[in-house]
């Protein structure tokens, strides 16, 4: 289930700076220029056990006459609706403006949670000053500082808690979902429309036609799977239209409502950079993965070494993931698209693959034979018993002594055997290491 928290704001109190501390990692340009964060920034955060999306709005200006500022108070105002929660940040150290009036009032009036982070609470002087934003009438507060990191713990706790119980997320999800994503206009309404005979979506030639996710139920061997067609994903650069925004947001909670996600690529094209930027998203998310290279049929002068010779360079991009299924398709000439959907139906049996305690110890022990793990500082690392244990992904717990020095050469290496002895191909799977 996907859950999407915004961090949304007047300029320069710090969303950026909030966001990069979130997510772990700089991706937001960070000035103390107003209005610096002129695009959406998307990321994920993983807390205590639990992922959820979180989007970094631009800069909110009201009644500007600016078409910039105008742009980001829409942009805004999509975060809103399309949010399971909101982050209204604010900055200690200039007080309650007008413009956070303005914020507060649309936050009341949307009726969506909402948190309010106040920002630069870095020492006691500036804790009695946050008193002043209880005045803005909401329910909860939190003082941090997005700079040092303090105060984003109890931030994030409290956005876990809201968050759906492992059981809500698994309700109704016993059948294969398959999201079809992509950039706009690679065929990916074509592609269901000839999977499922009837034109459910328009198919036109204009990028981005599809504005919204469209769930078609489909039976194919008399198994179930549910189709989940996408608008297209552009470049965040590119991405300049409030519709666009809003099919970015939806586009990224069908990748989280999926177990496999169907990559699908113009031949024409090749695989560019926003393709990998969705297969990245694929991969950080844990889904199963299939890449089918559409309109193959338009591909001229195609010889007996054409398919290994694009296999290659797909892989070449996609470096070290380079273990999923790659199919060459023509939705409008219905070429091998069937093909897609058992290469699908297959990962997700993979994904609910269980393999026996004795089977599993087993193959180990023979793989542990033939390259045993390095000793690190002196330790010697002796694996003892390995089990699969339940996770959304098949996960293995790997009981050993010392298990801060196995290392990941070695992570990989167990890793990449176990998907070679039990064909987990394009499926991801969880190694653990745990004292003995």
């Amino acid at each position: 289930m996907s859950y999407t928290v915004a961090i949304v704001g007047r300029p320069n109190v710090g969303k950026s700076t909030l966001f990069n501390r979130l997510v772990g990692e700089r991706q937001a340009i960070v000035d103390d220029i107003s209005g610096v964060t002129r695009d959406r920034q998307y990321g994920m955060v993983n807390w205590s056990g639990k992922d959820f999306n979180i989007i970094d709005t631009g800069g909110f200006v009201a009644h500007s006459e600016d078409i910039f500022e105008k742009e980001i108070r829409q942009q805004v105002q999509i975060a809103i609706d399309e949010a399971s929660l909101i982050l209204f940040l604010v900055d200690v150290k200039v007080g309650i403006t007008e413009l956070e009036l303005d914020i507060a009032k649309m936050l009341r009036k949307s009726k969506k949670e909402t948190l309010v982070v106040i920002n630069k609470v870095d020492n006691i002087e500036r804790q009695y000053d946050a008193n002043e934003f209880y005045s803005l009438g909401f329910k909860e507060y939190f003082n941090v500082s997005s700079i040092s990191g303090s105060g984003t713990g109890e931030l994030l706790d409290a956005v876990t808690e809201r968050m759906p119980t492992d059981e809500e997320e698994e309700k109704d999800q016993n059948i294969p979902r398959i999201a079809i994503v992509g950039r706009p206009n690679v065929g990916k309404s074509s592609l269901l429309n000839a999977l499922a005979g009837e034109p459910r979506n328009i198919v036109t030639d204009i990028a981005g036609t599809t504005r919204d996710s469209i769930h078609t139920r489909y039976n194919l061997f008399n198994k179930d799977v549910l189709l989940i067609d996408t608008a297209g994903i552009r470049k965040r650069a590119k991405v300049d239209e409030n519709l666009e925004f809003y099919t970015v947001i939806r586009a990224i909670k069908a990748i989280d409502d999926a177990n496999i996600i169907l990559l699908l690529l113009d031949a024409t094209l090749g695989m560019e950079a926003q393709d990998i930027n969705i297969f990245s998203m694929g991969v950080k998310k844990r889904k199963g993965i299939i890449i089918a290279v559409n309109k193959w049929d338009l591909i001229e002068g195609k010889e007996t070494n054409t398919v290994d010779t694009y296999t290659k360079k797909i892989k070449e991009r996609i470096a070290p993931f380079t273990d999923v299924p790659i199919l060459f398709i023509s939705a409008l000439e219905k070429q091998r698209i069937f093909r897609v959907i058992e290469e699908a139906i297959k990962l997700y049996e993979k994904l609910q693959f269980k393999i026996s305690t004795s089977a599993l110890n087993d193959t180990v022990q023979e793989i542990v034979a033939k390259y045993p793990p390095p000793a690190t500082k002196g330790k010697l690392i002796k694996i003892k018993y390995v089990t699969q244990v339940n996770g959304r992904t098949p996960t293995f717990a790997f009981f050993c002594s010392h298990p801060k020095y196995v290392k990941e050469p070695y992570r990989n290496y167990l890793e990449n055997s176990l998907r070679d002895r039990f064909d987990f191909k394009g499926v991801p799977i969880t190694l653990v290491f745990k004292e003995k």
